[in-house]
């Protein structure tokens, strides 16, 4: 058997960010979206086995095989760390592993807006980030707890499931909660959670309508909280959290969602045409007057329009923010098309790449190079 250290030290010097471990077949990993076949003999059920014991202990592994799913992390010698997901499927285990970077990076490298930077001087309230699966939101979420800890003193307590980003302490006092080995799941960290005098508390995932209301009631009660949901834009967002309860409860959530929340950073990965990597487009909304009175009378398909409106604010739709990546040369120009939410006008919107804009992704004015 091919240790799976080896085979996760040699996705590392391959740059990639997640390898996928199946029955039957060689070890795969994917680097800037394609998945590659790594150089290892093909995987047998023993070889998953052994490799999933190798990182859990029995009581873990006695749950996987019970629970068919098991999420945890993991750690190579050299530091570099993985979250990795166990599961089952065709009645074969198999093992998905995302590789976590060694360092947490700077809101600006990532290519977020300043507004996003700005959002970690708050003092209290809900700030969401969301997208698809693979989307950066872990990333973006912990650039950010980075910022605070660089700026303030504050005490920070995180409950992720798994741990992704060791946060080292700087400024800030840092605990990290994983699910599953230092509490038993969200609902239980959360509930505890305010007890333990916390400024700031990260929730890895808003999954159900307990953890909801647990992050809920802790933005309520003064703190800043930061989570995540898989809603790919502010208004879905919106609509899912106030979705998960009863019709008799909504008014009152409506009121308490427009109290508490903050902005909703919606997110998805392109792949840079002009390095390798990926970069991010965004949608921002900023929770203005407008918008929380948009909330609390159940006007939500408002909300777009005030988007497009209040760039000045800081707010910009995801089709603005892919145009402007593509206007700076990170990303493809068919991508940007057929990703954006109406293809026929972004065609319309990007330049060829000989053309130099002179404002704004949109503007009618541009200049030959």
């Amino acid at each position: 058997m091919t240790d799976i250290k080896t085979i996760l030290t040699k996705a590392i010097e391959n740059g990639a960010s997640d390898v996928h471990i199946n029955v039957g077949i060689p070890p795969v990993l994917r680097r800037n979206t394609e998945l590659i076949d790594m150089d290892f003999p093909e995987v047998t059920a023993k070889d998953v086995e052994e490799m999933i014991t190798s990182m859990v202990d029995a009581d873990r592994f006695k749950e996987f095989k019970q629970d068919k799913d098991l999420d945890f992390s993991t750690s190579l010698e050299d530091g570099h760390r993985f979250r990795v997901n166990a599961h089952f499927q065709r009645e074969t285990m198999a093992i998905s592993f995302r590789v976590i970077p060694n360092e947490i990076p700077l809101i600006e490298d990532l290519h977020l807006l300043p507004i996003v930077k700005e959002l970690t001087d708050l003092p209290r309230g809900l700030v969401l980030v969301t997208g698809h699966t693979g989307s950066g939101k872990s990333t973006t979420l912990a650039s950010m707890i980075g910022s605070i800890n660089l700026k303030y003193r504050k005490r920070i307590m995180t409950l992720e499931d798994p741990v992704e980003y060791a946060l080292e302490n700087d400024k800030c006092m840092i605990e990290q909660r994983e699910i599953g080995a230092d509490c038993t799941d969200f609902a239980s960290g959360l509930k505890h959670v305010l007890r333990q005098d916390p400024d700031i508390i990260m929730v890895g995932e808003m999954r159900d309508l307990e953890t909801i209301s647990f992050t809920m009631t802790a933005a309520e009660t003064g703190h800043l909280v930061f989570s995540t949901l898989h809603t790919i834009n502010s208004s879905q967002t919106i609509e899912r959290i106030i979705d998960v309860y009863s019709a008799a409860q909504q008014n009152q959530i409506r009121t308490m969602l427009a109290n508490t929340l903050q902005a909703v950073i919606s997110q998805t990965l392109f792949k840079r045409v002009d390095q390798p990597g990926m970069v991010p487009c965004t949608e921002i909304l900023l929770c203005t007057s407008a918008v929380r009175n948009c909330i609390r009378e159940n006007r939500i398909y408002e909300i777009p329009n005030i988007i497009e409106t209040s760039r000045r604010l800081g707010m910009q739709n995801l089709d603005y923010s892919i145009a402007e990546m593509y206007s700076k040369g990170y990303i493809d120009r068919d991508e940007a098309v057929m990703r954006s939410s109406n293809p026929a006008k972004m065609e319309k919107t990007l330049v060829p790449r000989d053309v130099e804009m002179v404002q704004a992704p949109g503007s009618a004015k541009s200049k030959k190079k």
